[in-house]
């Protein structure tokens, strides 16, 4: 692994939550950065997620414990949804695209309990569960341009933070998080794992607007 070192941060939030710099001290070829102890991603065998056609958990229901790209030769329908473990991502359509809704262990007796615009729900992800630190970079513009912050806690006003209402990219160094297109968790939501998303596209969105996020730091 090859590190090079670079610029420290020019700021850093009193509580440890942020840091807003140029680059990090220290980076591999990757980009990531080279410091703190290692984290873990667990995938739990025992994820549990049961869909019900009609609300308040009647009709003909359907169990799935792992991923499913495709839900429609199941059930026509989904209104209502009870997670018995896991944190799960369900989505609008198949192959895991359209609308995403983030769900933990609960019952949600009809589709406002998830946020859901319809009763459409076609894929279904289960999260691995992360056992560590969590660490995400947002910048400015696309292909991790200009202004760089650093968050290691969930951020309910990305603006206030950030003094920007769009991110064009991201890094994910750590952990999994959702993004929230409106401030304090509203709106539509996308999930992000470690990874590098050069643009907001990569993520699955429409456009660059982004007002909030927060980690996915439930254990089950």
């Amino acid at each position: 692994m090859r590190l090079q070192t670079v610029t420290q941060p020019d700021s850093v939030d009193p509580d440890g939550r942020w840091a807003k710099m140029d680059a990090v001290s220290s980076v591999d070829d990757e980009g990531f950065v080279c410091r703190g102890g290692p984290s873990e991603s667990i995938l739990d065998p025992k994820g549990l997620i049961i869909f019900f056609e009609d609300r308040n958990f009647q009709g003909r229901s359907h169990e799935c414990s792992t991923d499913s790209s495709e839900l429609n030769s199941y059930f026509s329908r989904c209104n209502s949804i009870r997670v018995e473990n896991g944190n799960w991502m369900i989505y609008e359509r198949p192959n895991y695209t359209g609308q995403q809704y983030f769900v933990k262990r609960g019952e949600y007796p009809d589709c406002q309990h998830w946020s859901g615009l319809s009763d459409s729900v076609r894929s279904c992800r289960l999260i691995p569960q992360h056992c560590g630190s969590f660490k995400l970079r947002i910048y400015e513009r696309e292909d991790f341009r200009g202004q760089m912050m650093e968050f290691t806690e969930d951020c309910p006003h990305v603006n206030e933070e950030f003094n920007y209402h769009d991110i064009h990219s991201c890094n994910v160094l750590e952990g999994h998080w959702i993004f929230f297109e409106q401030p304090n968790y509203r709106g539509r939501q996308y999930f992000l794992k470690s990874g590098e998303y050069k643009r907001f596209t990569d993520w699955g969105a429409m456009n660059a607007r982004v007002g909030s996020f927060r980690r996915i730091s439930d254990l089950y």
